[in-house]
């Protein structure tokens, strides 16, 4: 199932340089993996490929390992096109649609912790470990009140770095969290959650309003069609859902 066709207009503003920059970041694991061989693969490279398809033009993936390193790629207009958590500290230079996806934020600890809640994090003395500069960084750096942040260079790392550096909690994804915490065992993850991402497209925002607007047009016929969901069950993805069409 796919997309209506785009506006005309639509590849000089989407992918001036005659092919489609997609940068797909590794650091979340919902939405981007690269296998043993080397492939990358997901639900971002989905949907880059399905856009590249409607604009008839080449695809070319440019791969980071985190989030934030995905951030300053769009904005430097490295890329034509990323997938972002949208968060206010980085509108700043990119233009965002609205969310395609929602993903649960958690927090992992070990199995004798005496914490048994997400509202029992804040306090002082508490040191969470989470990825620098991912959506989680940003949302518990505005509302943490005492309880202090430690930062690994990528989201993958966290649960290491945790249990390397004696922490009292990790942050994440709650795929990721799950995975690592069945992998390794002697730990567990906090009932519920303590924040929902809003995954969306994103372009430099020196591309003007009529290219959000195309871009924006593109990811609601992706959710409408089905698109989305049949990506998410085609990579067998936990933790996510299809977010409902904007308002």
């Amino acid at each position: 199932m796919s997309t209506a066709a785009l506006p005309a207009g639509a590849r000089a503003a989407l992918a001036p340089g005659g092919r489609l920059r997609a940068c797909i970041n590794l650091g979340n694991p919902i939405l981007a993996n690269r296998s043993g061989a080397g492939v990358v693969s997901g639900v971002s490279v989905d949907l880059a490929t399905l856009l590249a398809e409607r604009l008839a033009v080449p695809l070319e993936l440019v791969v980071v390992e985190a989030a934030l390193k995905s951030v300053d790629t769009v904005k430097a207009d490295h890329a034509d096109i990323g997938f972002f958590a949208i968060d206010p500290r980085r509108s700043d230079g990119i233009g965002f649609t609205a969310p395609y996806v929602l993903i649960e934020g958690a927090y992992l600890v070990r199995q004798g912790s005496d914490l048994t809640d997400n509202a029992q994090v804040d306090r002082a003395g508490t040191r969470i470990m989470v990825g620098r500069g991912s959506a989680y960084d940003l949302y518990l750096s505005r509302e943490l009140k005492a309880a202090q942040l430690m930062r690994t260079p990528t989201s993958p790392t966290v649960v290491e770095r945790f249990l390397a550096e004696n922490a009292d909690v990790a942050a994440g994804v709650r795929q990721q969290l799950e995975a690592d915490a069945a992998r390794l065992g002697g730990l567990r993850l906090l009932p519920g959650r303590f924040m929902v991402i809003e995954q969306a497209m994103g372009l430099p925002l020196s591309r003007g309003a009529a290219a959000r607007a195309m871009l924006a047009s593109f990811v609601e016929e992706a959710k409408a069609s089905g698109f989305v969901a049949q990506s998410l069950a085609r990579h067998s993805i936990r933790g996510a859902i299809v977010a409902p069409a904007a308002r």
